[in-house]
């Protein structure tokens, strides 16, 4: 969790961030859009997800849910669900990001991945509040500790809920982020959405999200 000061500092450079993050966070047609999206999302794909799961049972020990913490708006902790597609459950104070042949990656575990059917249980996370369809995408808590030492703006993510997709995501920043370059070019277009932000824009990230998803080739 970042503390005060750090979140402090950081608006204090990015002076229009925080009544652009207040008119975001305060819209209610956002929520309602977040609600009616995850509820028809879940009831539509209910015999998809129930496919899956089962798939993922028969393939490799473990429960089909993965489970990890990660930070969402003010810096509050909740636990993210996923489909596990991976050997691996890392939740603790190193978490080694997937890569491309990572071994750690089932076979279905990669095709979930790819098409990133495997982030849909959080549809879940977006009815419970804690994300919303569109944000920027949330970081495991090692990861915000170790970039939030890196790039001083890092913080100012968590003005916003995280979301399901976001700018950065359809923008070209997704995947793995080798290098603090890359996670700064993230950081940059997750203020940007924050500053910019209106329903037209979510509606925008959502299409191009549909139309990417199972195509992008960043997704590994």
């Amino acid at each position: 969790m970042p503390s005060e000061y750090a979140v402090l500092s950081a608006l204090e450079a990015h002076p229009d961030l925080e009544a652009a993050a207040r008119r975001l966070r305060g819209s209610r047609i956002k929520r309602l859009i977040d609600i009616f999206g995850a509820l028809f999302g879940l009831i539509f794909l209910a015999p998809m997800l129930a496919l899956v799961t089962v798939l993922i049972c028969l393939e490799s020990r473990g429960g089909p849910i993965f489970r990890q913490r990660r930070t969402g708006c003010d810096g509050k902790t909740f636990v993210i669900y996923k489909f596990r597609t991976m050997t691996v459950a890392e939740d603790g104070e190193e978490v080694v990001q997937a890569r491309r042949g990572d071994s750690r990656i089932t076979p279905l575990g990669s095709f979930l991945r790819r098409s990133s059917i495997d982030e849909l249980p959080q549809l879940v996370n977006v009815l419970r509040g804690d994300m919303s369809l569109v944000g920027p995408r949330p970081h495991a808590i090692a990861h915000d500790r170790f970039y939030g030492g890196q790039i001083p703006a890092y913080t100012l993510r968590f003005e916003a809920k995280p979301g399901l997709t976001g700018l950065a995501q359809v923008s070209g920043f997704r995947g793995g982020t080798e290098d603090v370059a890359l996670m700064a070019a993230r950081v940059d277009r997750d203020l940007e959405y924050i500053r910019t932000w209106s329903i037209w824009l979510d509606l925008r990230i959502l299409l191009r999200t549909l139309w990417m998803g199972p195509f992008d080739p960043s997704a590994y």
